[in-house]
């Protein structure tokens, strides 16, 4: 069995946790993993992510216990090497990750799709700041970062302008979808062999 990894992408601010938050609700009871990234920041407002020391996230580094690593504004960011058991095992997986380990998906993943959340400026600006881990200047900076895969393909984009639900609910459709058509594929692959 084959399962797909779906990288939910986009620039701070953008929603992409909320979305994805908002959306494992609305599909309880599918085998779709989200899996809790590692992050060198405290506990905080906002994602649900395991807190670790610059230390920490080095030695589990090492000892191969992340899928993919990247880092961002000042921090370490891993996702746990279970993600490919999960899909190997026929699971859909969904994380949250930097455009720029979008480059590296085709050679760990065989089925990969990317959902692009974006939204203008002035609301990622306004979004940062109210989520209180980062002064004005900051956010500003977080802002202000380049797209580090402007020209990578989306399956999927969501303009997140609207109500978290509208935003949520296109993700779930396309989850939904994707994890249908792995399963029709797969059941073809057992039928064939």
């Amino acid at each position: 069995m084959s399962g797909a990894f779906v990288a939910i992408v986009g620039p701070s601010g953008s929603g992409k946790d909320s979305i994805i938050d908002h959306a494992r609700l609305a599909i309880e009871g599918r085998e779709i993993v989200f899996p809790q990234r590692q992050i060198t920041r405290p506990v905080g407002t906002g994602e649900d992510h395991k807190p670790v020391s610059e230390s920490e996230f080095e030695v589990a580094k090492d000892r191969g216990e992340f899928a993919l690593t990247w880092r961002a504004h000042g921090l370490a960011y891993g996702i746990p090497a279970h993600v490919f058991d999960a899909v190997g095992a026929g699971n859909l997986v969904v994380a949250n990750l930097s455009r720029g380990v979008l480059k590296h998906l085709p050679g760990l993943f065989a089925n990969v799709h990317v959902v692009r959340i974006t939204v203008s400026e002035d609301v990622r600006l306004a979004r940062i700041i109210a989520r209180g881990r980062e002064d004005e200047i900051a956010a500003a900076s977080r802002v202000a970062r380049l797209n580090p895969a402007p020209d990578h393909p989306a399956d999927l984009e969501i303009v997140n302008d609207g109500t978290l639900e509208e935003a949520s609910g296109k993700l779930v459709e396309f989850l939904v979808n994707v994890q249908d058509t792995a399963g029709r594929t797969t059941e073809l692959h057992r039928q064939r062999s």
